[in-house]
C-alpha cells in the first residue's frame, strides 16, 4: 500500500467539499479521478501530494513512497536552460559521473587496488540507476512532447505557458515517482503525442493518479476509476468505459429494490390502517407496524444529472453543397499546407493533425481573419456561419452576461434572455458577473448560448470541448449530434471526434489529406486493418431482432412466474414472523431458534428469486 485517504473530509470557506471520503493507492495501480468541475478532484490531488491538510479524517502514507504532483513543477530560475532544468533530475548520476572520470584519470597514472575497487562501486551505482542511457532517455522523452534536440539549450522564459507546461511534465517523468499524480495531463497536447503519452504510461512500473475529462484516455490506460458524486467518493473497477456500464446497472438495480420496497411500505400500511382498529386484527396490525419500523430502508437513487441544456436549430436549410475548397493554402509568412474538400449538407467534419501546422488557421481562413496565399473556398447558397473561437476573446469584455448575450439578440426580452442564460447553468445573480472574471468553463457555455441563438446551419468550433466536464462535453455531443445543419470542428478529444465525425480532415504539411470516412474507418485505413463487411453486419443486425423479440417474450413470461414465487415467499415470511409473537413459540427457546433458522432460509429464498427476478426484468 502507497497510501490511504481514511473518512477524508475537507472544508472551503464554511462549506464541506467532500465529507468521510476512502481511497486506498496500491503499488502498480493506475487510478482516475472524475467528476463534474469543482467536485474536489484536484483538491484531493493537493492533499496527497501534501500540498493541502485534510480537515477531518486521516491521511496515512508509505514514508518511503516519493510522489510527483505536475502541478508542484514551478521553475525556480526560468534563466536556466531547459538541459540545466532537467539536470537537477540527474544530480546525483552527474556526480557519480564525476567522481568516476576523476578515478579514471588518477588510474592511468598510477594503480591502486583501493581506487579500482571505489571505481567498480561508482560503475555499478552509474548503471543501476541507468546511467548510461539516461541521456538518450530525456531526448525521447522530449522530442516526443513536440520539442527538438536543440530546445534544450534555450532558457525557460523563452517558451509559451503551455510549453512550459509540457517542459515540466517531462522533467515529472524523468524522475520516476513511486506515485505520479497528473491533473489534466492531455491539456497542450496533439493526438500524435497523446496517443504516445498512453503507451508509455500503460508501461509505467509504478501508480498513476489521473484527474482527466479525457474519456479515451482514461480508457486506455486506468485499472480503476473513483468518482466525486454528492460529495461522496464512489468505487469501481475498470476502466472508464466498464465505469459508465457498473454504474448504470447499480442505479437500476437501486432504483429497482427501491420501487419495490416502496410498493411493499405502501402494501403493509394499508393492511395496519385497514386492521389497526379491529378487536381481532389489532395484533397483526402492530406486528406489520414493528415490521416497518425494522426495515432497513433503501435508499431513493440520486443522479447528478444537472447539465447545461442547448439545441441547436438552423433557420435556414441553406444549399445541399455547403463548402467548397479548391487548392487553398493556408499560413501567414510562409505556406503550412494545402487543402481540398467539399462539404455536403449534414456532414460534420473533423479537422485532426498535430499542433501548430494549420489547423486553426484553416479555420480562421474560412471565416476571413486571415487571408489565404492562395487557391479558394466558396460556401454554397444561404450559408449562415458561426464561429466558436478556443481562445474565447469574444467575452473577455466588461460586460456582464445578461448585457454580452442581449446586446447580440435584441429581439429578445429580459425574461427570454434570463431563461437562455438558465439553460446554460447562469441563475439568480449569477447573470450580473463580468465576462472578464467568468472561469474557462463559464466562457464555453456563455459563447455556445451565443451560437444557440444564431441559428446558423454551418458551425466552424475550434477546441470547443476545452474546460468542458465530461456532462459538459455529453450536452455539447448530443446537441450537435441532432443538430441538422453543418459541423467543422478542430479537437484533440478523440472520444468526442468518435461520436461525431462523419468525415476527417488530416492537417500535417504535405501530408494533409481529405477522408470521406467516420473516425473509426479513418483508423483502419491509417493502420493498414481490413474494415468488417457492410453486408455481414447487416445479416447479423437482421437476425438480431428475432432473437431479441423471442428473448423478450420469455423474458416477460419468467418475471411473471418469478413475482408470484416471491409474492407467496413473502406471505410465508410473514407467517413466520407472526409465529414469533406466539406463546408457544417465544416461551420455548428451542422452537424459537428453529423459527429463527427457518426465516434466516425465506429470507435467502427471496433474495435468490430477487436477483432472478432483476436479471430477466432488466
Amino acid at each position: 500500500m502507497l497510501l490511504q485517504v481514511v473518512n477524508g473530509t475537507k472544508d472551503f470557506g464554511g462549506e464541506v467539499l467532500f465529507e468521510d471520503i476512502n481511497i486506498e493507492l496500491k503499488e502498480g495501480k493506475k487510478v482516475a479521478i472524475i467528476g463534474r468541475n469543482g467536485c474536489g478532484k484536484t483538491t484531493l490531488l493537493k492533499i496527497i501530494s501534501g500540498l493541502l491538510m485534510l480537515d477531518g479524517g486521516q491521511l496515512i502514507k508509505n514514508s518511503n513512497a516519493t510522489i510527483g504532483y505536475l502541478s508542484q513543477q514551478a521553475f525556480e530560475d526560468e534563466t536556466l536552460t531547459v538541459q540545466q532544468e532537467f539536470d537537477k533530475v540527474f544530480a546525483g548520476l552527474l556526480q557519480i559521473k564525476k567522481e568516476m572520470d576523476e578515478l579514471s584519470g588518477r588510474l592511468e597514472k598510477e594503480y591502486d587496488d583501493e581506487l579500482l575497487k571505489r571505481y567498480s562501486d561508482l560503475q555499478n551505482r552509474y548503471e543501476a540507476g541507468n546511467g548510461y542511457n539516461y541521456n538518450q532517455e530525456q531526448i525521447t522523452l522530449f522530442t516526443k512532447f513536440g520539442f527538438s534536440v536543440n530546445d534544450l539549450s534555450r532558457p525557460l522564459n523563452t517558451f509559451s505557458g503551455g510549453q512550459k507546461t509540457r517542459i515540466a511534465f517531462v522533467k515529472l517523468l524523468l524522475q520516476q515517482p513511486d506515485l505520479l499524480l497528473l491533473d489534466e495531463p492531455t491539456n497542450h497536447l496533439d493526438m500524435n503525442t497523446i496517443e504516445w503519452l498512453e503507451g508509455y504510461l500503460q508501461k509505467y512500473p509504478k501508480a498513476i493518479v489521473i484527474v482527466s475529462h479525457d474519456r479515451m484516455f482514461m480508457d486506455k490506460i486506468v485499472s480503476e476509476v473513483y468518482e466525486f458524486e454528492f460529495g461522496r467518493l464512489n468505487h469501481y473497477s475498470g476502466n472508464y468505459s466498464s465505469y459508465v456500464e457498473q454504474k448504470k446497472v447499480q442505479f437500476e438495480k437501486q432504483q429497482s429494490a427501491y420501487r419495490r420496497q416502496q410498493a411493499e411500505i405502501e402494501r403493509l400500511t394499508a393492511q395496519i390502517e385497514k386492521f389497526r382498529y379491529k378487536k381481532e386484527k389489532a395484533a397483526f396490525a402492530q406486528s406489520k407496524i414493528k415490521y416497518l419500523e425494522r426495515m432497513e430502508r433503501i435508499e431513493k437513487p440520486r443522479e447528478d444529472k444537472h447539465n447545461f441544456k442547448l439545441r441547436f436549430d438552423p433557420k435556414l436549410r441553406g444549399g445541399e453543397s455547403v463548402l467548397t475548397v479548391d487548392k487553398l493554402t493556408i499560413g501567414y509568412d510562409k505556406p503550412l499546407c494545402t487543402v481540398n474538400f467539399n462539404l455536403r449538407s449534414g456532414q460534420k467534419l473533423a479537422v485532426i493533425g498535430p499542433n501548430g501546422l494549420g489547423k486553426s488557421t484553416l479555420l480562421k481562413t474560412l471565416i476571413g481573419e486571415v487571408s489565404p496565399l492562395s487557391g479558394e473556398f466558396m460556401y454554397g447558397h444561404q450559408i449562415d456561419v458561426a464561429y466558436f473561437d478556443q481562445t474565447l476573446a469574444e467575452v473577455n469584455s466588461d460586460k456582464t452576461l445578461l448585457d454580452e448575450l442581449w446586446d447580440e439578440h435584441p429581439e429578445y426580452d429580459h425574461t427570454e434572455i434570463r431563461k437562455i442564460l438558465g439553460q446554460f447553468m447562469f441563475t439568480a445573480d449569477d447573470v450580473y458577473k463580468s465576462c472578464r472574471v467568468l472561469s474557462g468553463g463559464e466562457k464555453v457555455r456563455l459563447t455556445l448560448a451565443k451560437m444557440m441563438l444564431s441559428k446558423a446551419n454551418l458551425l466552424i468550433l475550434d477546441e470547443p470541448t476545452n474546460h468542458l466536464d465530461i456532462m459538459g462535453k455529453e450536452a455539447l455531443e448530443a446537441a450537435l449530434s441532432e443538430y441538422t445543419g453543418t459541423v467543422i470542428f478542430v479537437s484533440h478529444d478523440r472520444y468526442f471526434i468518435q461520436k461525431l465525425a462523419t468525415s476527417i480532415l488530416y492537417v500535417e504539411g504535405e501530408n494533409t489529406a481529405y477522408y470521406a470516412l467516420n473516425y473509426n474507418e479513418y483508423l483502419d485505413k491509417k493502420n493498414g486493418r481490413t474494415p468488417v463487411l457492410v453486408a455481414a453486419v447487416k445479416k447479423e443486425e437482421a437476425a438480431a431482432p428475432v432473437s431479441t423479440a423471442k428473448q423478450q417474450r420469455e423474458n416477460a413470461k419468467k418475471t411473471v412466474q418469478l413475482e408470484r414465487l416471491i409474492a407467496r415467499a413473502e406471505e410465508e415470511l410473514e407467517r413466520l414472523r407472526e409465529l414469533r409473537f406466539d406463546p408457544e413459540y417465544y416461551h420455548d427457546y428451542q422452537k424459537m431458534a428453529q423459527l429463527d433458522d427457518q426465516i434466516d432460509e425465506k429470507h435467502n429464498e427471496i433474495n435468490h428469486l430477487l436477483e432472478e427476478w432483476e436479471k430477466h426484468a432488466g
